[in-house]
């Protein structure tokens, strides 16, 4: 038989289950730090009854505290900026920093320093639960949440609160990692498209140069010829403005960071059909985002296979196809054009040279497919080993 006390136990775990999963999947669509403490703050305040809430971070490389993000902070708190200063002493820092498990190091009831002594604008609070954040025993910080009627804490209320940090502290290092990503993503673009603009642009104004400097040798023994050579230098200009238009595009795309990533797939494909009165065969599996330099590579060869296929294929139809599993990343391009032998490439098709380079960067391989009158197909498929950063939709 079950009892008013089984009933009541039972309805509090559901809505503790209820709390945890709202956080979870809050946090799970988050990989954005700021954002990721504000879901967490805000679910906290509505589903447990917080009025206040701020979260503190440890700076990587100072190692020093600092108010990463507020909630309904008290007016006293709101217009006193020096007495939520990371250098203003605190007890439940000083504890969580010190390792003190019997102070703030723990999920506890404390009683404000920041607060003490206030009586206008406090709102009432007096004590707060300090929530210490860990990552593999690295110390990320500490949540703190206050109520007005808060005295102590019950044991299923520590739990709970437990769970929330372990929850927050999870997020806190994946959104850390996503960062460092684009970072390094974000570099090795650089360096890309330095190679690219060193292999195009200053090695065609070389040969630009010599041309030009033969031309003015020739101008009085041979005028036809200077002519000539002249005539020769001004389409290498073109070839080169070309390619250095083509660079620079690359670096105003944002097509990446406007939405999910097969949609930016998509938009690249429709544009070049549209422009260049393609058929267009699209199957992108959806897929909201992959790990910044996975995305970057992938992208940029689907740029690089299209603007192929608009220079020299052709083609009537180009075919476009994503598929991500749990392995890897895999994109298709292939067009109906005059094709060409892969192991006779002409000279100076750095296209194709930088496709190969950007998906052996990262583990992949890329597969050139092709026979004169035949069209073309690339294939570029790229690991994906970062469970932590991958988030398919």
């Amino acid at each position: 038989m079950t009892t008013d006390s089984d009933a009541d136990m039972l309805q509090r775990r559901n809505r503790e289950l209820e709390i945890l999963n709202a956080i979870a999947q809050a946090l799970n669509r988050e990989v954005d730090l700021d954002r990721a403490l504000r879901v967490t703050l805000a679910h906290v305040a509505e589903l447990c009854n917080m009025q206040t809430g701020w979260v503190w971070l440890i700076d990587d490389e100072s190692g020093d505290p600092y108010l990463a993000v507020v909630q309904h902070m008290p007016p006293a708190l709101a217009e006193d900026p020096h007495r939520m200063s990371g250098t203003t002493y605190c007890y439940c820092l000083d504890t969580y920093q010190k390792g003190d498990m019997r102070g703030a190091a723990n999920v506890s009831i404390v009683t404000c320093t920041r607060l003490e002594g206030l009586v206008d604008g406090a709102d009432g609070l007096r004590y707060h639960a300090s929530i210490p954040l860990y990552a593999h025993g690295k110390k990320l910080g500490m949540l703190n949440v206050a109520s007005r009627d808060w005295q102590e804490l019950s044991k299923d209320e520590l739990r709970l609160l437990y769970t929330v940090g372990d929850l927050l502290s999870m997020a806190i290092e994946r959104a850390r990692l996503y960062q460092q990503s684009a970072q390094a993503g974000a570099a090795e673009e650089r360096s890309r498209l330095a190679r690219e603009l060193h292999d195009t642009l200053a090695q065609g104004l070389t040969a630009l140069t010599l041309q030009l400097e033969t031309a003015d040798a020739l101008l009085e023994s041979d005028p036809e010829r200077a002519r000539h050579m002249i005539q020769q230098a001004l389409g290498q200009v073109r070839a080169n403005l070309d390619e250095t238009r083509r660079s620079v595009q690359d670096l105003r795309s944002r097509s990446l960071e406007q939405g999910p990533f097969s949609d930016a797939l998509r938009k690249l494909a429709e544009d070049h059909a549209g422009r260049w009165k393609l058929a267009l065969d699209l199957d992108l599996q959806p897929v909201a985002a992959l790990p910044p330099r996975v995305e970057s590579a992938l992208y940029r060869v689907a740029q690089e296979a299209l603007t192929n296929v608009v220079r020299h294929a052709r083609a009537h139809t180009v075919t476009l196809k994503l598929r991500v599993d749990a392995h890897a990343a895999r994109l298709h391009v292939h067009d109906d054009g005059r094709g060409f032998d892969p192991d006779n490439v002409r000279p100076g098709r750095f296209g194709l040279i930088g496709m190969n380079e950007r998906v052996k960067l990262l583990g992949g391989q890329l597969t050139i497919t092709s026979a004169p009158e035949g069209g073309a197909c690339i294939e570029a498929v790229i690991p994906l080993a970062d469970d932590a950063m991958r988030q398919v939709r």
